[in-house]
């Protein structure tokens, strides 16, 4: 196999790593999924089916930015790639925690860890390689809205 060929090779694998956990939280939180269509929505949020579309994008931005910084040559590469499968099992578990358990305060303390982890594998990956660095950024601000969104939404069934 020539070079070219186990880079292209090497990033399908990055992409198929990161939306397989996208696709795995998806199936397993499915049910929890058709209940959004029901549930208290605060101001801004998105009809629910915007959500597969972001979150597939996020997922095949996050493994290109991975499959660079694998590609990236630096003494931090170890500690980049670790926070960014970190990142990747609290985003795992995040929609478990949100629809399945419906542990709505505790979903959102998640998120919160979550972010701080997409924070630090971005900034790591943008010392190892600038672009991978800013493919993180969409994500990041996602996670923020999400945030949001989650505060709002166990503020709201704290008190209904």
């Amino acid at each position: 196999m020539g070079m070219e060929e186990k880079k292209w090779k090497n990033l399908l694998i990055s992409v198929a790593v990161s939306l397989s956990v996208g696709i795995m939280s998806a199936l397993l939180s499915m049910g929890g999924m058709r209940a959004y269509a029901d549930m208290y929505k605060p101001p801004l949020s998105p009809p629910g089916w915007v959500f597969p579309i972001v979150w597939t994008i996020l997922y095949v931005l996050m493994g290109i930015a991975a499959f660079l910084v694998f590609q990236s040559v630096g003494e931090d590469k170890k500690l980049a790639l670790t926070l960014y499968v970190i990142q990747l099992f609290l985003n795992f578990g995040w929609s478990i925690i949100f629809f399945d358990l419906k542990a709505y305060f505790f979903a959102f303390a998640w998120l919160l860890v979550l972010w701080l982890f997409i924070y630090l594998a971005m900034k790591q990956f943008r010392q190892l390689n600038k672009t991978a660095g800013i493919l993180m950024l969409p994500y990041l601000a996602w996670v923020a809205f999400a945030g949001y969104l989650n505060l709002a939404i166990a503020i709201y069934y704290s008190i209904h």
